[in-house]
C-alpha cells in the first residue's frame, strides 16, 4: 500500500473550529486589570472534563520535520487537551473527523507564532510534533482515574507535507 499524502495548512481558528480552539490574541483585550497595566484576553478555550480535575503538565518534545509520517492518532474521551508553547516552537497539528469510532478525513495544520490549541474532548489527533527544533509545551488536560486514551493505528501511514507557499 502506498502512503496517503496530506498537505498541511496554516492554522486558523476557522479551519480548526470543528476540532478545537485556537488560542491567540486577536484584537484588544476584553478587560484591563492590574491598575491598567495588564490586558486580559478572557476565556479563550472550552475546557471540558468528565470526572477528574484539570491539571497542568510540562511536555518536552523532540523535533519533527516535514514530511512527517502519521501512522497513529489518539483521542481522549474524558477531557479536552490544550497545548501551549512555552518557547515559541511551532507545532504540526494533525486531527481527524470521527466516523463511528474510526478516524477519517485527516487534516494537518502548522501553528504560527503566538498560537496555542485546545483539542475538544474526543477529537482524534496526532502526537505532539514540534517543527524546527525541540519544544516545551504546557499542557492542560484531565487528571483522574480511568483510561482516557484511545489509539488508532493505520494500516498504511499518512505523510504530511509542508504547506504550499
Amino acid at each position: 500500500m502506498s502512503n496517503l499524502v496530506i498537505i498541511a495548512k496554516v492554522l486558523t481558528a476557522e479551519d480548526f473550529a470543528p476540532f478545537g480552539d485556537v488560542l491567540e490574541v486577536d484584537g484588544p483585550p476584553d478587560k484591563i486589570i492590574n491598575q491598567g497595566m495588564c490586558g486580559r484576553h478572557h476565556d479563550l478555550a472550552r475546557l471540558d472534563f468528565s470526572e477528574g480535575r484539570a491539571g497542568i503538565s510540562l511536555f518536552d518534545a523532540k523535533a519533527r520535520t516535514l514530511p512527517h509520517t502519521v501512522d497513529m492518532v489518539e483521542r481522549h474521551p474524558d477531557g479536552s487537551q490544550a497545548f501551549i508553547p512555552v518557547d515559541g516552537v511551532p507545532m504540526l497539528v494533525v486531527v481527524a473527523d470521527d466516523a463511528d469510532g474510526e478516524p477519517v478525513n485527516l487534516k494537518a495544520f502548522v501553528s504560527q507564532p503566538g498560537q496555542s490549541i485546545n483539542l475538544h474532548r474526543g477529537t482524534w489527533h496526532g502526537v505532539l510534533a514540534p517543527l524546527g527544533g525541540p519544544g516545551r509545551y504546557m499542557v492542560v488536560d484531565r487528571i483522574g482515574d480511568g483510561a482516557n486514551l484511545e489509539e488508532h493505528w493505520f494500516p498504511a501511514p499518512y505523510v504530511v507535507e509542508a504547506p504550499e507557499s
